[in-house]
């Protein structure tokens, strides 16, 4: 439970913070002033002993919370046997048994393949290169309020200028843009289910006006966009763009590295709109916060690149392969998915509670335990209120939450809770996130 025993931060993460400033560079962003001292579960305690309940989990890395003692254990068990002779020198068994594993459980009756990297973007980069050299086209798709990552490539594909791309250009070529079925903010200013999809119709368009069809190897979809503000798609957005994939010979990407791995419900968020994709890239909680990420797709698509065009050094380290089989065994073993259910039925019913208090929550949006809620001044004209956002964040790491926010507009308020959160843990965080609004909202 939460515990705060000294001023936020405290001193000794002031001292850090001293450090941090004078040695560390500017760039790397940071969410709290705290510095960590250790955490379990759903509970993190900072190096002045305050307690926090974790809203944020490390940015959708800890849906299985943190160190689950079945992947601690399997760590240490595998450090002791080799930690790096590199899958390109010398291969080993948790790569081989990972991509099993995952040829397994992602969607899709055919025969699936992986790699693996580092990072979420590093997935979406290679991603990207299995697509160009399979289709022998040129020309990438992403949505508007996109996020793919911060690597040349992965930002050309993000649709958030600041802090992601301003002054990093030129771009990479050869990317483009389309509507994303935003619809609390429809860019076509219509209304669903009455608009009759235009943002899938639009892709009519963009073929005649922008790119040709014939050109374009894929189109990456979030399932629901992460950064851009927690956006749920209608069912028929996201069947529709595939269908218009699969009559041009456009591969389809279905980029689930925040939203995979029981965040919403299932295993993969795309599973939600009964949509085989092409390619799957992921990462995040895949290991429970040791660095992995992975490619899988179908069988003769990841076979498109010759040995060495594709991998890297770290690729599928093999502390983190056999952290990613433990985390998928404890999300199958302890039913996680329904876990993840319940969350966001527990979340959301509370969120609707405070909406009726506090206007400023303009919508909520939610696909199992994927919980934002959009902040506005005025809930009639949806100005965003990016300040409040600011506010209600401190406020709740100062009383004893993590929570983060998140939007093209920075006025969305995203919950990322470790699916082994408990009940009291959960109403807990509310109880703070509500205070929080009484502080502030309108």
């Amino acid at each position: 439970m939460a515990k705060i025993v000294t001023e936020v931060p405290g001193p000794k993460s002031q001292e850090l913070m001293k450090l941090r400033q004078k040695y560390v560079s500017r760039g790397p962003g940071n969410v709290t002033p705290i510095f960590i001292e250790k955490a379990k579960g759903a509970v993190i305690t900072d190096v002045d002993g305050n307690e926090y309940i974790d809203f944020a989990g490390g940015i959708g890395v800890i849906n299985v919370g943190h160190c689950p003692d079945e992947v601690v254990s399997a760590v240490k068990e595998q450090v002791e046997k080799y930690i790096h002779p590199c899958f390109h020198v010398n291969m080993y068994e948790p790569y081989i048994k990972l991509a099993q594993k995952l040829a397994e459980i992602t969607p899709g009756d055919f025969a699936k393949k992986s790699m693996f990297a580092n990072s979420g973007a590093e997935a979406v980069e290679n991603a990207v290169k299995i697509a160009r050299k399979y289709t022998k086209r040129m020309g990438i798709v992403s949505l508007e309020c996109a996020f793919h990552g911060r690597t040349l490539m992965t930002m050309s594909l993000t649709s958030k200028v600041k802090p992601y791309k301003f002054g990093f250009g030129p771009y990479a070529p050869e990317t483009y843009k389309i509507p994303s079925a935003y619809c609390y903010r429809c860019a076509f200013n219509s209304t669903y289910p009455e608009c009759g999809m235009h943002c899938v119709e639009h892709l009519d368009r963009f073929f005649t006006t922008e790119y040709p069809a014939e050109d374009i190897a894929a189109i990456i979809v979030e399932p629901v966009q992460g950064e851009g503000g927690f956006i749920v798609p209608p069912k028929e957005f996201i069947q529709g763009v595939k269908k218009v994939c699969e009559e041009h010979g456009i591969l389809y990407i279905s980029d689930e590295v925040q939203a995979g791995f029981g965040r919403t419900g299932k295993m993969f968020a795309i599973e939600h709109f009964d949509v085989e994709p092409d390619l799957i890239t992921m990462s995040k909680s895949l290991a429970a916060g040791m660095p992995l990420s992975a490619v899988t797709g179908k069988a003769e698509i990841m076979d498109a690149p010759s040995p060495g065009e594709i991998g890297g050094t770290f690729g599928g380290n093999p502390l983190s392969c056999v952290a990613a089989l433990e985390v998928i065994n404890k999300i199958e073993k302890d039913n996680l998915l329904e876990r993840s259910r319940q969350i966001g039925e527990q979340m959301v019913g509370r969120l609707k509670e405070m909406q009726e208090k506090y206007p400023a929550i303009g919508d909520i949006r939610a696909l199992g335990a994927m919980v934002g809620i959009e902040l506005v001044k005025d809930p009639k004209t949806k100005e965003p209120d990016k300040e409040l956002t600011g506010k209600l964040v401190k406020a709740c790491y100062e009383n004893g939450l993590i929570a983060l926010s998140a939007g093209v507009f920075g006025n969305v308020l995203r919950f990322l809770t470790p699916l082994v959160i408990t009940d009291d843990q959960l109403e807990e965080g509310l109880d703070i996130l509500e205070k929080a609004f009484a502080m502030h909202a309108r």
